[in-house]
């Protein structure tokens, strides 16, 4: 899928004013991670919604 094809992206809120940081997309059962500063024509992580579920409930679990 290329990055055209996800939707709601949404930038991290530890957003640095710079730009750096990345942002999440959908598509379908597929989460996209990409960078900001490449305007959407950068690589792209694709993970199984099921995947990227496990990993932020992983984080949440590791930062309390």
């Amino acid at each position: 899928m290329t990055s055209d094809t996800f939707t709601d992206w949404r930038k991290a809120t530890y957003s640095h004013a710079n730009g750096s940081c990345v942002e999440v997309g959908a598509a379908g059962r597929t989460v996209g991670i990409r960078d900001t500063t490449q305007a959407g024509q950068g690589l792209m992580l694709q993970f199984p919604s099921t995947v990227w579920l496990a990993f932020i409930e992983n984080a949440k679990r590791e930062s309390a």
